[in-house]
Order: C-alpha cells, then sequence, then structure tokens
C-alpha cells in the first residue's frame, strides 16, 4: 500500500508537470476552429501540422522566426558560458583567496539579486544606447551575463568552499599554480555545481523576454520571446502558431538537458580519489 501511494503520489506530480507541455502540443496540432469552440481540450479533433509549417516555413517564417530562434541559440549559449568562465573565477576567489572585506562584498553579490531587472533596464537602455550597442546580440549578453553572474558566483563559490584544501596543497606541491589548480583540479570536481548553474543560465538567457524587447528593434538581434510575442494580432489571435511556435521553442532546453543528463550524473559519482 505505501508503494502504490508513492506511485500514485509520482503519477500526480508527472500529470501536474506535463499537462501544460501536453496542452501546447494539442492546441499547436489544432485548427482556430476547434481551439475557439473548445473542441481539443485533451485531444486534436483534427490534427494538423499546418501550424508548425506557418512558423517554420510560412507565416511565422516571413515574420523572422527561425531567425529569431537562431539569435536566442547564439545569445543563450554564449551568455552561459561566459558566465561559467567569470562566474567560476570569481567564486574561487571569494572562496580560496584572503583579501579585505571578502565578505562584504559576497554579501554585495548577493543583494543585486534582490534587485528587479525591470528597476535597472532603463539605466541599462541608456548606456548601451550611449555605447552605440542598442539592437545587437552584444548588449543582450552582456545584460543578461549581469543579471546571471551573482547567481552563479554565490552557488559556485558554496560549491568550491566544500572542497577539501588539501588537494590544491598537493596540487601546489606537484608544481601547479593558482589557475592550474583550478582548472585541473577544482572545476572537475565541481563538475555537479558548473552544469546546474550553467543549466540555470541557459535557461534564465533563453527565456528572457523583457531584456530583448527593450534592447532590440529589428530582426537582427531579436529573440524568440520576442518574436513569438509579435504574432498577437491587434484584433485576432492565431492560437495554433503561437502554440506550435512555443512547442518548437521547448526544444532546444529539452534536448540539451538529456543530453547533458550523463555528464550530470557522472559528475555526482566522480569523487576527488576517482
Amino acid at each position: 500500500m505505501k508503494k502504490l501511494m508513492m506511485y500514485a503520489g509520482l503519477a500526480l506530480l508527472m500529470a501536474f508537470t506535463l499537462a501544460p507541455f501536453l496542452s501546447t502540443l494539442t492546441t499547436s496540432l489544432s485548427t482556430n476552429q476547434d481551439i475557439i469552440s473548445g473542441a481539443n481540450r485533451f485531444f486534436p479533433t483534427h490534427a494538423t501540422f499546418a501550424n508548425f509549417n506557418k512558423a517554420i516555413m510560412g507565416q511565422a517564417a516571413l515574420s523572422g522566426f527561425v531567425s529569431s530562434m537562431i539569435n536566442s541559440l547564439i545569445v543563450a549559449a554564449v551568455t552561459t558560458i561566459l558566465c561559467l568562465l567569470f562566474g567560476a573565477l570569481g567564486a574561487y576567489a571569494f572562496a580560496r583567496l584572503n583579501f579585505r572585506f571578502r565578505d562584504s562584498f559576497v554579501l554585495l553579490v548577493l543583494v543585486t539579486q534582490m534587485i528587479p531587472g525591470i528597476a535597472v533596464l532603463i539605466p541599462i537602455y541608456v548606456i548601451f544606447r550611449q555605447m552605440g550597442l542598442l539592437d545587437t546580440k552584444t548588449s543582450i549578453i552582456m545584460a543578461q551575463m549581469a543579471f546571471n553572474l551573482p547567481f552563479i558566483i554565490w552557488i559556485m563559490r558554496s560549491f568550491f568552499s566544500s572542497i577539501p584544501k588539501d588537494l590544491e596543497e598537493a596540487a601546489f606541491i606537484d608544481g601547479l599554480g593558482r589557475f592550474g589548480a583550478l582548472f585541473r583540479i577544482i572545476l572537475p570536481i565541481s563538475t555537479p555545481g558548473l552544469f546546474a548553474t550553467g543549466v540555470f543560465a541557459f535557461m534564465n538567457s533563453w527565456n528572457d523576454f523583457l531584456t530583448p524587447l527593450v534592447l532590440t528593434s529589428s530582426q537582427v538581434a531579436k529573440t524568440m520571446p520576442v518574436a513569438i510575442n509579435e504574432f498577437l494580432g491587434r484584433f485576432t489571435v492565431d492560437y495554433g502558431l503561437l502554440a506550435a511556435a512555443g512547442f518548437i521553442g521547448i526544444i532546444p532546453p529539452i534536448l540539451i538537458i538529456l543530453f547533458f543528463q550523463r555528464y550530470l550524473i557522472e559528475g555526482l559519482t566522480a569523487g576527488a580519489v576517482k
């Protein structure tokens, strides 16, 4: 009975978690008539791939949806890589180096996470306008790095602090310097933290809507969430096209997580001795 209740609870949790995705898929495979009438409540009455065709090769493609997907991939990938690089260096400095006001700086980094992003978007817009970086992927990457770095530094600092200093001291005795110990000893052991924070940075960048909306005005740097928002008409809404574009936007993060799942497990099971 205990096992039965456990599996029933897990099934309920999975149903609650997957319901939005299944609803999006059902809507994307339905016609607007079925959506408005409510005929596709659970399964599409007249399944069609016309909405996906419009998103990839038709109406939405002409409005720049495909190019916005490419922009989102570039922005999210570069943001994640740079955040992990600079975040690891900053976190290692806070965890291992002794300098004045270290703890105060750590708290200051955490305080920046308490400031709503919308409160600083206007100053960011003014700064990038003066620098001539508006409507570029560079401005979006820099802004998203500013939002993601404090969290990554805070989390990675905890991982680095949990690693025994004896490993670094042994590396120093063997001739490695500070950077050598970081990149050859500390980072491989901190694989779970790197992937966890990397997924966090990627998902934040991929799903970010407000920052690209404020900093871009053309298809040159417009990202996927902004492009999907533009499918909303003034008087009508193509729900099937919106759902199809949204479902396509879900696929890359799912593939990335599935691809790195094995490395996450390996990182969790690998120890310092191994």
